[in-house]
C-alpha cells in the first residue's frame, strides 16, 4: 500500500502485503512453537488435533513451512524448527501474548483466545510492541487500583465492626 493513499478492501491490503508468510502459516508454526515449548515432540498426529485440521491439510503446510525454510521435518516423523523458524515462532508467540493480555484487560475478562486469534495477523510488528507497553502500564495501572480498592475494602470493613 506504499504505493498510493487511500482505503482498499482487505484483500487489497493482503495483495500488496511483501510478506511471505500467509496467515495459516503463522498459525501452524505458532502451535509447532507452543507446542515445542511445552516441551513436547511435534507431529502430524499432534498438530492435527490441536488445530482441529485434517492430517492431510498438515502434511501439506508441513512442507510449505519446510520449502520456506521455517521447518525440517521427517516423512511420517518428527517435525523441527529451523534456526528461520524458531526466530518467527518466537515472535509469533510473542505477539498472540501480548494481544491476549490486551483483549483480556480491555474486556475484563479472562479469556480472548478467539479475539486475538482473530487479529493477531493483522498488525504490524510496531504495532505490537506499542501495544505491549500499553498494556505492561495497563497491568500496572489495574493492579494499583485493585490493591487501592482491596486496601479500601478493608477500611471499610474496619469502620463498620461495631466498637469492642
Amino acid at each position: 500500500m506504499k504505493e498510493q493513499n487511500g482505503f482498499y478492501t482487505l484483500k487489497g491490503y493482503q495483495k500488496n502485503d511483501s510478506a511471505d508468510m500467509t496467515s495459516a502459516m503463522e498459525d501452524y508454526l505458532e502451535m509447532i512453537c507452543r507446542i515445542l515449548q511445552q516441551g513436547e515432540t511435534v507431529k502430524v498426529g499432534e498438530l492435527s488435533q490441536r488445530l482441529h485440521v485434517k492430517p492431510s491439510s498438515v502434511t501439506k503446510m508441513v512442507q510449505q513451512l519446510t520449502s520456506c525454510g521455517y521447518l525440517h521435518s521427517e516423512k511420517y516423523g518428527l517435525i523441527y524448527l529451523t534456526q528461520k523458524g524458531s526466530k518467527v515462532g518466537k515472535y509469533l508467540l510473542y505477539r498472540h501474548d501480548v494481544l491476549f493480555r490486551f483483549l483480556c484487560i480491555l474486556n475484563h475478562s479472562q479469556d480472548e483466545l478467539e479475539e486475538a486469534e482473530k487479529i493477531e495477523h493483522f498488525l504490524t510488528p510496531a504495532t505490537i510492541h506499542r501495544l505491549d507497553e500499553l498494556t505492561k502500564e495497563l497491568e500496572i495501572t489495574r493492579g494499583k487500583a485493585s490493591a487501592e480498592l482491596s486496601q479500601k475494602g478493608q477500611m471499610n470493613s474496619i469502620e463498620k465492626r461495631p466498637p469492642p
